[in-house]
């Protein structure tokens, strides 16, 4: 498995036909790797206990840029982008729903040879990427749940803004006026200020295109409801990770994924160390990236033995 892997590392390294990125901020080797549903953007940097980082949306892997530049010294930092997102391929006959995702981030980590690895998510990332855990706990050393979610949604309001999202007139608003990226990323960040023009630039940038917006953006606010057997799958199946270590640190200024999200959690992970942030919104770590650090490095110490 290693020389595979040393090959996937080596070969699939592509020029970055970027313009916008912001190197400084962002600066690791991009590497593309082909799939069946078309060809995805990684990072894999340091050595070591790999991490595996799943991001949701609107946004893409530069959301653990300030994790992976911290924790690549002692372990290896893996962190792609979905189909549509950052600096991977759009493919116009992609589904772009969780349970489409769910496949290629299967197929990314059979490719990538990860036998066993820890597994963070945030936002979507969560129904994306723990269906592979449900169906391989034993491969998941560790897993760390930031303001995400793996459950049907039930509260009337929340419903209610979510078939508003997922209406014709939702269709609307992500086309023409951005509206995942421009109204709702600024709406649930604890302080607005902490979403630096910078910052949200490069969030903005792969969705200059209005059908880019609706195809992939859209596709996953209607997933809300759409959606519904995925999430009730994982929800039935989650005591399979129960005997996973687990940390859940979650930005309580969150006014998406609001603190009965993390009610349910405790549901969902009875085993899992919950940490509140009250300082950070629905981004804890683009928010508070020392204290999400902090929390993830106490974390893996306690749990060595585990990787």
């Amino acid at each position: 498995m290693t020389n595979a892997l040393q090959l996937v590392r080596s070969e699939s390294l592509a020029p970055v036909a970027a313009p916008w990125l912001d190197r400084e901020a962002y600066p690791f080797v991009s590497r593309w790797l082909p799939l069946s549903e078309g060809q995805v953007h990684y990072l894999d940097e340091g050595s070591g206990d790999p991490i595996v980082f799943v991001h949701g949306t609107p946004t893409w892997s530069f959301e653990y840029r300030r994790l992976i530049r911290e924790l690549r010294a002692a372990r290896r930092c893996i962190a792609f982008d979905h189909l549509g997102f950052g600096l991977s391929e759009r493919p116009l006959a992609f589904g772009y729903r969780p349970e489409d995702h769910a496949r290629v981030f299967d197929e990314f980590i059979e490719r990538l040879g990860l036998e066993r690895f820890t597994l963070v998510v945030h936002d979507f990332g969560g129904p994306i990427a723990l269906p592979f855990a449900e169906a391989h706990p034993e491969r998941i050393a560790r897993l760390v749940v930031l303001n995400s979610f793996m459950w049907p949604f039930e509260d009337p309001k929340f419903v209610r803004q979510a078939r508003m999202a997922g209406s014709a007139l939702g269709r609307l608003l992500y086309r023409y006026l951005n509206f995942s990226l421009r109204v709702l990323m600024p709406s649930v960040y604890g302080d607005k200020r902490r979403l630096t023009p910078a910052v949200h630039a490069q969030y903005l940038a792969p969705f200059k295109a209005q059908a880019a917006r609706e195809r992939v953006l859209w596709a996953l606010a209607r997933s809300l409801l759409g959606s519904h057997a995925h999430y009730a799958a994982l929800w039935a199946n989650r005591e399979r990770l129960a005997a996973i270590p687990a940390l859940v640190l979650w930005g309580e200024r969150d006014r998406a994924f609001t603190l009965e999200f993390l009610d349910r959690w405790r549901q969902a992970l009875p085993q899992a160390r919950l940490e509140p942030l009250a300082d950070a919104g629905h981004w804890p770590h683009e928010e508070r990236p020392e204290l999400v650090l902090q929390a993830v490095q106490r974390f893996f110490t306690e749990h060595a033995a585990e990787g």
